[in-house]
């Protein structure tokens, strides 16, 4: 199910949870249509694209975590799944973007913290961390969040990343708002870590 990677040595990945709207993201960098659906776990396996003359791929992933009416062990083998690609792949993968939904993330993640539980992203970004995949946290959906530097200091917080949030961006921390194609700022922050990778000629694609 996760074999149908195309044969590309650089490598961008979108995760998270389900409905975060990493499918609309997806199309917007890419200009092309994907299955995107309203019901959770809609895509269950990545959907690549790739640009015939590049050596890079954009892959998106399962969304992971809760989704209601998808069977637990589904969702847990979704996981595993994801967890294997990127590790079979973590050289060559120069940036991963965990897609939040801005205006619920920071609930999500307090109801799942507690001394048994991290909560997905949390888990995610960190082992994104420790397989040396730079991570951009693309918190989406902002056109719905009132008090929006707040929130973004809230999901710094979250994931260690010490507030004001403006320290992070361009680098770590992107506000976007994909359904209005309104997503400059994590294009700037994808080319910071394309730069340090020495990709500049990837730049095209963000």
């Amino acid at each position: 199910m996760f074999d149908t990677r195309p044969d590309r040595d650089s490598e961008v990945v979108l995760l998270g949870r389900s409905n975060v709207g990493k499918s609309t993201l997806m199309r917007e960098i890419t200009g092309h249509r994907f299955d995107t659906g309203g019901k959770p776990g809609v895509t269950r396996k990545p959907n690549h694209y790739d640009w015939a003359p590049e050596d890079f791929v954009i892959t998106d992933l399962p969304g992971f975590g809760f989704m209601s009416g998808v069977p637990d062990e589904v969702q847990e083998r979704i996981k595993t799944d994801i967890v294997r690609y990127l590790e079979e792949h973590a050289d060559s993968i120069l940036a991963g973007v965990i897609v939040l939904d801005g205006k619920a993330a920071v609930d999500i993640i307090d109801r799942h913290s507690g001394p048994d539980e991290i909560p997905h992203a949390v888990e995610m970004y960190g082992f994104l961390r420790e397989l040396g995949i730079p991570v951009v946290l693309a918190v989406n959906k902002m056109d719905k969040v009132d008090d929006r530097d707040d929130r973004l200091n809230d999901i710094c917080d979250r994931f260690g990343l010490l507030p004001p949030w403006k320290q992070w961006e361009g680098e770590s921390v992107a506000p976007i708002v994909a359904k209005k194609g309104n997503i400059g700022a994590l294009n700037e922050a994808v080319r910071f870590h394309l730069h340090e990778a020495k990709r500049d000629d990837l730049f095209k694609f963000f």
